[in-house]
């Protein structure tokens, strides 16, 4: 049989699981029980018990739950607030005034969350009350929070670097490092352009509150000191070479639990809702990634990675064309697929076709990220959206319409991390 009729089959059998309403995880390992047993010699049983407990035991994956876990207990806590009130007098002035601190709140979270969703959620239990009755338009309001929001993804530490690192076997700590200067120069990318918004609209933004001396600023600065030791102490372990990422993802657990319970927020009833939430956001990853481990051994046992890499290869694409390609396949797979799936589902395809392109797997790596960010504000399946359509009670339509631009201000930074892609790659060659 044809590689074609071979991949018609699998996909459809992709399709129609899913849209049955069984789990990702368990569609990835059925489709590829399917392959295996049509197309391959192997035992698919043995093959499907070997490789499940393999991608399970990973000790690389330890990362994950524990970051996981951090999210959870800081979601938990006073940190947002705390955050707003450090950060408002410094940027109440700024064309744009406080708009700025979902972008600066978001960016700050991300360093110690590593999930979009919670970033999003929790900047925007924080700012789009205060926003709303300073006078603050909803539209710009509720589109910088969903474009800030994904760079829970990108400025480590990042679940999705993870699973990315742990699929395809590259360094999760380079990885973090890499993905500092382009998680900033994206946050400065939606700061310019609320600068800009609202230069262009002067109308729309309310006065700034009346002005504090420098000293004052000073002194409410004091609430950021806690979030900023915990940073210190997650990424700076990591960038110190003190920590692996998993022994740093133990510090953040050990970290937010101290914050907490500093914060007066712990109790019995907060620690088991973090410790439970966490345990269902891993094993539904661990599922998926179990999934994923399947069939990219069964995809290898049929040959179908290696003949698409020397089909792609052989129709001569430029490694640019094979990025803008590879940009809007993501994009358009994100319309059905959360983030993690799409990385999971794809890396034993992309890879071999990736590396046949001579490209940094590191680089690669932050341009995933970045077009994963891409998805969580497309629809109908972005999860940034659906988090805002939960606190807002909007459409989801209307969501994706104001957050747009920086969705666009996302392809622009694709094409910068293209340019220059020593973004990416000039602090982790320095490891």
């Amino acid at each position: 049989m044809s590689d074609v009729a071979i991949t018609t089959i699998l996909v459809f059998s992709l399709f129609a699981i899913l849209a049955s309403g069984v789990w990702i995880g368990l569609t990835l390992s059925g489709v590829a029980w399917i392959a295996m047993q049509l197309f391959s010699s192997r035992a698919a049983g043995d093959a499907m018990a070997v490789t499940t407990w393999g991608s399970s035991s990973s000790w690389t994956l330890t990362a994950l739950p524990l970051f996981v876990w951090m999210g959870e207990i800081l979601f938990r806590t006073k940190l947002s607030e705390s955050m707003f009130r450090g950060l408002a007098p410094w940027v109440s002035r700024l064309p744009g005034g406080l708009l700025h601190t979902n972008v600066i709140g978001c960016t700050i979270f991300a360093a110690v969350s590593g999930s979009s969703a919670a970033t999003c959620a929790t900047i925007g239990k924080m700012t789009l009350p205060e926003l709303k009755r300073r006078g603050y338009p909803d539209d710009i309001t509720i589109g910088s929070l969903a474009g800030a929001g994904t760079l829970g993804l990108l400025i480590p530490p990042s679940i999705i670097m993870i699973v990315y690192g742990v699929t395809a076997d590259v360094s999760i700590a380079k990885l973090f490092i890499a993905g500092v200067f382009p998680g900033l120069l994206l946050a400065s990318l939606f700061s310019g352009y609320l600068v800009v918004w609202a230069l262009m609209n002067p109308g729309k933004i309310p006065p700034p509150d009346a002005g504090m001396s420098f000293g004052a600023k000073v002194y409410e600065s004091r609430h950021l000191i806690p979030v900023v030791l915990l940073i210190g102490a997650v990424l700076g372990s990591i960038y110190a070479g003190i920590a692996t990422a998993t022994e740093a993802a133990a510090i953040g657990v050990v970290g937010s639990l101290v914050l907490s319970v500093v914060q007066r927020s712990m109790s019995w009833t907060v620690f088991k809702e973090s410790l439970m939430g966490a345990t269902r956001l891993y094993c539904m990853i661990a599922l998926i990634l179990a999934g994923a481990a399947f069939l990219t051994l069964s995809m290898g046992y049929i040959g179908l990675p290696r003949h698409l890499a020397e089909f792609v290869s052989s129709l001569g694409l430029s490694p640019f064309v094979l990025i803008l390609a590879l940009t809007l396949f993501y994009v358009l797979l994100g319309c059905f697929l959360d983030g993690i799936s799409m990385v999971v589902l794809t890396m034993g395809v992309i890879l071999p076709i990736v590396q046949a392109a001579k490209l940094d797997l590191v680089w690669f790596g932050i341009f995933i990220v970045i077009v994963v960010e891409m998805a969580q504000i497309t629809p109908p399946v972005g999860f940034n959206l659906f988090v805002l359509q939960g606190m807002t009670r909007r459409e989801i339509t209307y969501i994706a319409k104001v957050t747009l631009p920086f969705f666009l201000l996302m392809c622009v930074m694709v094409l910068l991390l293209w340019f220059f892609p020593g973004i990416a790659t000039w602090l982790p060659g320095k490891m």
